[in-house]
């Protein structure tokens, strides 16, 4: 049975059609502060996350290649770097003869090491970053064999440049912190008498949408929690307006409540929605939205009242749609596993690169 849906209404937003208070991008949580996130370090050539993002390493694969090409062939074949998968590139990296195309993907991997030490760098040297002692590495990239030996290999260069910060992978499925996250962000009142939530997780290539399970029963610290249905929109090959995305996203979570309903899965009225960009108090979204298709920043533009409009209720309570970034959502997710630390941070390595610094109060 579908839910019901609420008419249609303006685009504008107003108090009274918000929903819920203004508690969207919250910092000041149970046992821990968001120090900071979403930060825009520039230099010369622009923003200084975006030469540690999954973008920046094609592009320099892109360039090692052109220096193949003026020796020879290409060992990578004629498809662009942007387009060739990660299993083709992992692949890639396991040829051994020289100058073919294992010489080329390590030289990219290297390269690409050596500016994320950079950023890295340049984050620690911020106040809302000082102190960090563990960065948990999430997004698409380090996934792969690419990834996780560039990850590695950047902590090998800030051991030897005298930087001591740990550099850990995700505890979870890389396509499950995003969504994991929200259990910590949900008022704990919201999930008595109920097993799970709805999160979303929208990047600037995929769009995750899913049933958390909170699992609080067996781990009141949420470590138990699990993703039991998730479904991913690589809305990037659709190449979507900003209307056509959220409606989208809509259905995928509509889509969630009628599996629900159908497994008899207890869902609070509750929708957690992480987002690129700095978010509001009041849920809008101040900056950083840019890989998203549209303007997203705009003041007529308010994602949860949009999603709100269509989900009013859930089971038999008013719905709260809540709104965070996604890098803190992300991070959140480790949670439970970062109480040996007091100070530590995550960088999501995707389309662009998501950051957030976090503090653990005693």
């Amino acid at each position: 049975m579908k839910p019901k849906t609420a008419k249609k209404k303006s685009t504008r937003t107003s108090k009274e059609n918000l929903p819920g208070p203004d508690v969207h991008g919250l910092r000041e949580l149970p046992g821990l502060t968001v120090e900071g996130y979403s930060l825009q370090l520039r230099d010369k050539d622009g923003f200084v996350g975006d030469q540690a993002s999954q973008t920046a390493f094609r592009e320099l694969l892109e360039r090692w290649r052109k220096r193949s090409r003026k020796k020879g062939k290409d060992p990578l074949g004629g498809q662009h770097s942007r387009d060739l998968s990660k299993r083709e590139l992992d692949l890639a990296l396991q040829e051994k003869k020289e100058f073919d195309a294992g010489y080329v993907m390590h030289a990219a991997v290297s390269e690409f090491s050596e500016e994320l030490a950079s950023v890295i760098q340049r984050f620690l040297r911020q106040p809302s970053w000082h102190n960090v002692q563990r960065i948990v590495v999430g997004g698409g990239f380090p996934e792969s064999h690419v990834g996780e030996r560039a990850v590695l290999q950047t902590g090998a260069i800030l051991e030897d440049l005298g930087v001591h910060v740990q550099l850990g992978r995700l505890s979870h499925n890389v396509d499950d912190g995003g969504l994991i996250g929200w259990v910590h962000l949900a008022p704990r009142e919201m999930l008595k008498g109920h097993d799970a939530i709805l999160a979303v997780d929208i990047g600037g290539t995929n769009v995750r949408c899913g049933i958390v399970k909170t699992r609080h029963r067996k781990a009141r610290d949420f470590s138990l929690a699990k993703v039991v249905r998730r479904e991913k929109w690589r809305h990037a090959d659709d190449e979507p307006n900003r209307s056509n995305m959220v409606e989208h996203i809509a259905d995928m979570l509509e889509d969630m409540v009628r599996y629900s309903e159908r497994k008899k899965i207890r869902l609070a009225p509750f929708i957690g929605i992480g987002c690129p960009g700095l978010i509001r108090p009041d849920g809008s979204i101040a900056r950083g939205a840019q890989n998203l298709p549209g303007d997203w920043e705009s003041h007529a533009f308010h994602l949860p009242s949009a999603l709100w409009r269509r989900m009013p209720m859930i089971g038999s309570g008013p719905t709260l749609v809540l709104m965070h970034n996604d890098a803190v959502v992300q991070g959140l997710s480790e949670l439970p596993f970062m109480r040996d630390v007091q100070h530590w941070g995550v960088l999501t390595i995707g389309t662009g690169l998501g950051n957030a610094s976090f503090t653990n109060r005693r």
